[in-house]
């Protein structure tokens, strides 16, 4: 059809299936990147959907479905992210699918990772708590954002990140350019997108760049930061990212293990919930950011995410408008406490 995967139009998706919550996120993130025009954020859905280059004639594309549908793997087989803790290449202790559109996943995977699955050290400067990661945040995000912008959908296969002791590793079934070695990624390189339409509308979310400097970017991090850059290995059909560190308890300046630290977020994380309906209790009003200002150990997307969890469980519910509404929180009958 002379089309890349993610422009081809997909007749039976309509604009108003499409999830309003994110398209207005997108928004918000784009108005701060400055990258649209304010005349474009303020039209409706379908102006934005078309400003975007994400409609085919009438039909959306597969793109749009990616990244705006609230289920995309309705339409879109393997349109998930997968990430697991290893003891051993042979022994997976657990993990977490990962779904929804494109964004929901790079939030939602960012918040695991730095609440379950890597450990971070704890200093304070001053009275200020500060945490280090064994990899940069900013390194981290970069290369799961490639990943998602340049995996090839029509593998049906899921991206794999794989958390070890001492490791990390992301594993991304996409291709390299034609005639492309590692070594073009790792110099200076002009940018050739897998999905320009999904990196397009990561770029005017201010999420990823069109200069194809994102692992330029990354191994200046992780030398600001004192770790080795990561390793990258292209074995057909997927692009492997390792990550090396060591893990080290500053009190006693000697190595600690994963599974010490894991259990450790798993009680923090099981904790959340609680704080969260302690906040609630207190102030019903209390917006997202709010909580995570108050909470300090999760961000605000991690917050939304307890909440939505927490109400579907029905331990809350939310009364009147999205903005100026409040939170109730219900007792074992589902009645309000």
């Amino acid at each position: 059809m002379g089309k890349r995967w993610d422009s081809v139009p997909v007749p039976s998706v309509q604009l108003n299936d499409l999830d309003s919550g994110t398209l207005n996120r997108f928004r918000e993130r784009a108005a701060r990147s400055k990258r649209l025009g304010v005349e474009i954020l303020e039209e409706d859905d379908g102006v934005l959907i078309e400003k975007l280059r994400l409609m085919d004639g009438e039909y959306l594309k597969r793109a749009a479905i990616l990244l705006f549908h609230p289920d995309p793997e309705q339409y879109i087989t393997g349109a998930s992210l997968r990430i697991g803790y290893f003891r051993s290449d042979s022994d997976l202790r657990y993990h977490d699918d990962i779904q929804g559109n494109l964004f929901t996943q790079v939030e939602r995977a960012m918040d695991l990772l730095l609440t379950k699955y890597l450990q971070a050290s704890i200093s304070y400067e001053g009275v200020q708590r500060v945490e280090s990661y064994p990899i940069p945040e900013d390194a981290l995000r970069e290369i799961l954002l490639n990943a998602v912008a340049h995996k090839d959908y029509g593998s049906g296969v899921p991206i794999q990140i794989s958390v070890y002791d001492d490791r990390i590793l992301f594993w991304n079934n996409g291709q390299l350019p034609e005639e492309w070695t590692i070594e073009n990624l790792t110099s200076k390189h002009s940018s050739q997108p897998f999905n320009p339409d999904i990196a397009n509308a990561f770029f005017r979310a201010g999420m990823v760049e069109t200069w194809g400097r994102g692992i330029e970017k990354v191994v200046q991090s992780c030398q600001a930061s004192g770790i080795q850059p990561p390793e990258l290995r292209y074995e057909a059909p997927g692009l492997w990212v390792e990550f090396r560190y060591r893990t080290v308890d500053p009190s006693i300046g000697k190595t600690t293990t994963q599974k010490t630290t894991q259990e450790t977020t798993q009680k923090t994380t099981q904790e959340i919930p609680q704080k969260i309906l302690a906040i609630l209790r207190e102030k019903p009003r209390a917006s997202r950011r709010q909580i995570a200002s108050i909470l300090t150990e999760i961000s605000e997307d991690g917050v939304k995410y307890h909440l939505a969890k927490m109400k579907a469980n029905e331990q809350i519910r939310h009364v009147g408008p999205s903005k100026g509404g409040r939170w109730e929180v219900l007792d074992k009958s589902g009645e309000k406490e």
